[in-house]
């Protein structure tokens, strides 16, 4: 009954189809809702009890030969909608990460703003400049806001909370709130209070 005031009619039928639908993709998920874009299948795992919320875009690229994992994602992992995931080195989600929507996750960019040469100047259509790829990380119990972007080489520590529009440029220490762009802590938890103090 209770199922029923929640979803109403309409949406319990979608919700059994949606529980069918996921079955056949996964099934050890807990509920993945369509449309569900998956490219690069067998670089991926994912961790028992993962839930999707509705078009989201994972996707796992080899690279020169380069096979093997790419993208591992821990167990009870929670995305929203209209989320966005490459990975073509290596990005890790830890168990019961929770992801709101828009979130972009990538592990590498078109061109290296490091190095020097003209296939990473502005005169190389992006699509034609190399990749370069730096490992991203995401710890466990990570809460990750509205419309995050959190780009190569990051590290986001266990227990940390991104802010809703952040943009993470740079390592977020665990059991911290970060904000902003560029992302940056505001407050961390002290164990010792259970409070969330200013940083």
């Amino acid at each position: 009954m209770q199922a029923l005031r929640s979803y109403g009619l309409l949406g319990l039928v979608r919700l059994a189809g949606w529980l069918i639908y996921t079955k056949w993709v996964d099934r050890r998920a807990r509920l993945i809702r369509p449309p569900f874009h998956l490219r690069g299948r067998d670089m991926m795992r994912f961790g028992p009890g993962f839930t999707s919320g509705r078009g989201n875009r994972i996707e796992a690229f080899e690279l020169a030969g380069q096979g093997g994992l790419k993208l591992s994602i821990g167990r009870d992992v929670q995305i929203n909608d209209h989320n966005h995931i490459a990975a073509i080195q290596e990005v890790t989600i830890g168990d019961h990460v929770l992801i709101a929507s828009r979130v972009f996750i990538a592990d590498h960019n078109h061109g290296d703003f490091d190095a020097t040469g003209a296939s990473n100047g502005p005169d190389t259509p992006p699509a034609l400049r190399p990749l370069k790829a730096k490992p991203v990380r995401i710890g466990d119990n990570v809460w990750i806001g509205e419309q995050v972007c959190i780009l190569p080489g990051v590290t986001i520590g266990a227990g940390a909370v991104i802010g809703a529009g952040a943009v993470v440029t740079r390592d977020i220490p665990a059991g911290c709130l970060a904000a902003g762009n560029p992302a940056r802590v505001l407050r961390r938890y002290d164990a010792a209070t259970q409070r969330w103090v200013r940083a």
